[in-house]
């Protein structure tokens, strides 16, 4: 993952945050705001390391999976809808219950019943 995507997720990274620096507290996550500079400063004062070795530690936990509930963000889902809209038929809404979808039974025995 990207530091954007922490940025713009911060109050969602908490928890993966809280997992990788257990000293951190959650009220000075808040004033940081996704700062990656305050972050990294936040962490060498609190852990007593150099900055340097905060900024190594940042690109390893950077590296793993952007975490399931900043995934299934509806931000994201909303994102996604709308990147699907090429892929619609014209006058179709890419935003509409697809609750039916599948179930015309156009192909008997499927599996979509």
């Amino acid at each position: 993952m990207k530091w954007h995507h922490v940025q713009q997720n911060w109050a969602a990274f908490y928890e993966a945050i809280v997992e990788k620096w257990p000293e951190v507290d959650e009220a000075d996550l808040d004033e940081i705001d996704g700062d990656q500079r305050a972050f990294v400063a936040y962490l060498a004062e609190t852990t007593g390391q150099e900055p340097s070795e905060i900024r190594e530690e940042l690109r390893e936990w950077l590296a793993g999976e952007i975490p399931s509930d900043v995934v299934m963000d509806p931000t994201h889902d909303n994102h996604s809808i709308a990147l699907s809209g090429k892929y619609v038929n014209e006058g179709e809404d890419e935003y509409a219950d697809d609750a039916r979808f599948g179930d015309d039974d156009e192909y008997p025995d499927d599996g979509d019943r």
